[in-house]
């Protein structure tokens, strides 16, 4: 029993660390690394209480456990997260059980886990955006086939795109779900951000990580009401005063554009890249300059303070676009 409760101890604690150096280096969220700490704290008080019983009590060589293989590869932030969260929560319980003098400590310990769990949550996902610089935006229109269409997105993928926005205005409502539902298992296949243009209770039903809004859709606030804290919100902005109204409505990044005319957005002028400077000047959301953006002005389009891009044609109707969101990558 004594080696059951010095594996949980260590587990859960060592699982802390972990989840408080998320809190800390990428979270950069002082009140949750404080709370983690405290737990790690409180454990490590009862740790040290028996720490001659239970160094006495392991036996490392013998453990039958320590040759067994967890099949799963934890390959991104995310995962990493919900491994050792659950790895804390799943040690507290087994304490609680064998340690039933500290049964209302360590019970209290985990539903505080648990809180924290929901909050580590909501917030990473949002800061996934953070290291995301090339977006795409889909058109299918332009395929003979759905399969030449999911396979142009499955190579802009393995060439870098790191956000796929779903964005076909021709579909159905069923129709855009079905393709919905392919296009974001290549996004998980590939570490990307799913998003879906417009419609919010397409995105609301896909589970996806996102919902892009026009200045003519649904407002931010509603559209967090229904999906919740945890999804990313991203809105289009074509001047200074609608940018700066997506911060003020809790918007978790901006596309800028057109940067310049595209048939993507016919009849629409291009903002040009005097407002890409300005939002790079005064916008602290990610923001990704959008419209006519190919390998031939990418550059000026930097140059002008941009650090990310959204991009439709140059990509996804490229000969290859794996090379393509390459070069796009190089560029940034």
């Amino acid at each position: 029993m004594k080696r059951i409760i010095d594996a949980n101890l260590n587990r859960s604690t060592e699982a802390l660390r972990v989840l408080e150096e998320i809190s800390r280096f990428i979270m950069n969220e002082d009140e949750i690394s404080k709370e983690l700490k405290y737990i790690r704290h409180e454990l490590n008080q009862i740790q040290e209480s028996g720490y001659d019983l239970f160094l006495n009590a392991r036996d490392t060589e013998n453990d039958v456990g320590v040759k067994i293989k967890n099949p799963d590869k934890r390959m991104n932030l995310e995962n990493i997260f919900k491994a050792n969260i659950k790895r804390l929560q799943q040690s507290l319980r087994v304490l609680a059980e064998y340690m039933p003098e500290n049964f209302d400590k360590f019970e209290n310990l985990r539903y505080k886990s648990y809180s924290l769990e929901k909050k580590m949550w909501d917030k990473l996902k949002k800061s996934r955006l953070q290291n995301r610089k090339l977006y795409l935006v889909t058109n299918s229109d332009k395929f003979e086939t759905e399969d030449l269409f999911l396979n142009a997105v499955a190579s802009a993928l393995k060439g870098g795109v790191d956000i796929v926005q779903l964005r076909e205005k021709n579909m159905t409502a069923n129709k855009i779900m079905e393709l919905g539902k392919k296009v974001k298992l290549l996004c998980a296949e590939y570490n990307a951000l799913f998003i879906v243009n417009d419609r919010v209770d397409i995105a609301f039903a896909l589970n996806a990580d996102g919902v892009h809004l026009g200045q003519d859709d649904m407002d931010v606030k509603s559209a967090r009401e229904i999906l919740g804290e945890g999804v990313i919100i991203g809105v289009s902005t074509h001047a200074f005063e609608q940018a700066q109204k997506a911060v003020e409505d809790g918007a978790d990044y901006i596309g800028v554009g057109p940067v310049f005319i595209t048939p993507t957005k016919p009849g629409r002028q291009s903002v040009g890249l005097e407002y890409v400077r300005w939002v790079s000047e005064n916008i602290d959301l990610p923001a990704f300059a959008i419209g006519g953006i190919d390998l031939n002005n990418v550059s000026e389009v930097i140059a002008n303070g941009a650090k990310r891009i959204a991009v439709v044609r140059a990509v996804i109707n490229s000969e290859n676009p794996e090379l393509a969101a390459m070069n796009f990558l190089k560029v940034l």
